[in-house]
């Protein structure tokens, strides 16, 4: 066992509203989205895309909106996690069926949208993609100066802060060398910023952005973080703080190295470790690093990347959702999806096939025998779904799976029964060898 130094709960600013206010501000703000999810997942268009010309005038008609609403409304509720797409047909997300019970649910349901503000107001025409991508990594450090400000920022101020960072990362950017790199010429200056009036157009986007989402509210020349928007940000500073007091310092690791960090750790650890290493990164660039890793050969790291992308929820459904093809990745991203979706995980192994199901056994057996201790290999074929270990065999070797050799000649060395050993060591030598 490890010792861990223990911290005491932190207390979010004075002035910040209970949990249960801020969730009733969250419901407000979503409140037209939850509207147009529960009336596209009760039914009201089967089969068809809930914006497609006759489901959007449908939509206005039954909830007296306007086709701007709708279209902004379905946005949401998709960023939210309140309703999913399955082929051409809407179902509710999870978040929704416990939206009226479970204030949990909908404050999370409100950061997935607060996390994608540039997606729910989308850059202007016209700005290089690179300059977009800058500006909103660039935007934690505004709302941080908003949060330790307790107050109105003016404009002046919010921009030379998002200029100095922008100019950072473009910096940044331009002295990575990317493959061969001929030598500059001797006259060759540094590339230049961002003209000022560029960042001037990029602060005002992200503004009007995170007022769009119930982040912060602008006046007269001036912004403040609004409640919500307020502890968001405070929760956030919080992970990277409890991260950067770590023993592991898993904020600044790798994914693979983080997650190696995380392995022996209890769940609730774990996922506070998980949490802290994503608040410190933009959530797209995190997803793609973790299922990178899990495209990798290390099995274990490949279980501890999709429960890392439980903890990321929302803004992960359209990479995992994209990874379900591959088959080394396709049982995690079912069962991930199965779970995103409001299944019960005990209840999860039942959208995968039986043959996913045995790759599954043996992907995890290989992290056992990679990384745990045989007494676990041996207890692991209880889990199989298989009734008998010569069923189980028999379809183990079927499977294709690149591990199945080392994980049966692990398995025999360290099952105490000497027949079914034997039986273990006779399916691995047939496997390795392609025979019956």
């Amino acid at each position: 066992m490890t010792t861990r130094r223990t911290r005491p709960a932190p207390r979010p600013p004075e002035g910040t509203p209970p949990r249960a206010e801020l969730a009733r501000q969250a419901r407000t703000a979503l409140a037209d989205a939850v509207r147009i999810a529960r009336w596209a997942a009760d039914g009201a268009i089967p089969g068809a895309p809930p914006l497609a010309a006759q489901a959007l005038e449908r939509a206005v008609t039954a909830l007296e909106l306007s086709p701007a609403q709708v279209r902004s409304g379905w946005d949401r509720a998709r960023l939210a996690g309140l309703v999913e797409l399955h082929g051409d047909t809407a179902r509710p997300g999870w978040r929704l069926r416990a939206w009226d019970r479970d204030d949990s649910a909908v404050l999370r349901g409100w950061v997935a949208l607060f996390d994608a503000w540039s997606l729910v107001h989308p850059a202007p025409e016209g700005i290089e993609s690179t300059a977009v991508a800058e500006a909103v990594e660039a935007v934690p450090q505004v709302l941080s100066l908003l949060q330790l400000s307790a107050g109105p920022v003016t404009v002046p101020a919010l921009l030379d802060l998002l200029g100095q960072r922008v100019a950072e990362l473009h910096e940044e950017r331009c002295e990575v060398p990317y493959g061969p790199q001929a030598p500059p010429a001797p006259a060759e200056s540094a590339p230049a910023g961002h003209p000022a009036a560029l960042v001037a157009l990029l602060l005002d986007w992200a503004l009007e952005g995170l007022a769009a989402v119930g982040a912060l509210t602008l006046g007269a020349g001036h912004a403040t973080l609004t409640p919500l928007g307020n502890w968001a940000v405070w929760v956030k500073l919080e992970q990277i703080c409890v991260a950067a007091q770590s023993p592991a310092g898993n904020i600044e690791q790798s994914a693979a190295d983080m997650l190696l960090g995380c392995a022996r750790l209890t769940p609730g650890p774990a996922r506070a470790e998980y949490r802290a290493w994503l608040a410190a990164r933009p959530v797209g660039s995190a997803v793609a690093e973790l299922l990178g890793v899990a495209r990798g050969e290390d099995a274990l790291l490949r279980g501890l990347a999709f429960e890392a992308l439980r903890v990321v929820g929302a803004p992960a459904e359209p990479e995992v959702r994209s990874v379900v093809g591959d088959p080394s990745l396709r049982p995690y991203a079912l069962l991930w999806l199965a779970e995103y979706g409001g299944t019960d995980p005990e209840d999860a192994q039942d959208v995968l096939s039986r043959e996913e199901a045995t790759w599954l056994w043996v992907d995890t057996a290989a992290a056992v025998a990679d990384h745990g201790e045989t007494g676990l290999l041996v207890r692991h074929l209880d889990s199989a779904v298989q009734g008998t270990v010569p069923a189980l065999l028999d379809e183990v070797r079927a499977v294709g799976h690149p591990r199945t050799v080392q994980v049966l000649v692990a398995l025999a060395a360290a099952h105490p029964d000497p027949a079914l050993a034997k039986a273990v060591r006779r399916a691995a030598f047939q496997v390795h060898t392609g025979g019956a």
